[in-house]
């Protein structure tokens, strides 16, 4: 059984999924692969994990690095799981880019070259925004591209954390 709690934030509704105990997911109400790993029957419960997301979200959005994420559970593939390790540390205010976290994967996996679409699918994919910051990797270019809440979202979250974003650029 899923469990789903609803959090209002400055930038949307955003909805919570947990397995009862770990977050399953995160995810903007209506961003692409909304509610993705929601593959069963939810409802609506309050759980410990969702008041500690909530706190940190609470922290995030006054632009406190919120420290530690919550106790997760993603389910990816193996691939997935590694780009989103990588995600994870991605510090708070800073960005990195998809061709730099294709190569990292690279280098981790033994191989000659990875594909920076194929890390931008797993990036795209990230089951739990936010907490996984899949909002700080722009494009090589320093294009804001690629974010499943939009770019809107995107560079709204940049600011919250006081990012640098003078080389960035929204393309048109």
């Amino acid at each position: 059984m899923h469990y789903t709690h609803t959090y209002r934030s400055p930038l949307g509704t955003i909805v919570m999924a947990s397995d009862g105990e770990r977050l399953t997911g995160l995810w903007f109400e209506g961003q692409r692969y909304f509610a993705a790993t929601l593959d069963a029957p939810s409802e609506e419960r309050p759980l410990p994990v969702f008041a500690q997301t909530e706190r940190w979200l609470d922290r995030y959005f006054r632009g406190e690095d919120p420290g530690p994420v919550p106790p997760l559970h993603l389910q990816g593939t193996p691939f997935r799981q590694a780009v989103w390790e990588l995600l994870r540390r991605i510090p708070y205010g800073r960005t990195t880019t998809y061709g730099a976290l294709s190569r990292e994967i690279a280098r981790r996996q033994g191989l000659a070259s990875c594909s920076a679409q194929a890390v931008g699918g797993a990036v795209g994919h990230n089951p739990v925004s936010i907490l996984i910051p899949c909002h700080r990797v722009v494009g090589s270019d320093g294009s804001l591209t690629g974010y499943a809440g939009g770019i809107e979202r995107k560079v709204r979250l940049l600011t919250i954390e006081r990012t640098d974003m003078s080389s960035l650029y929204v393309p048109r």
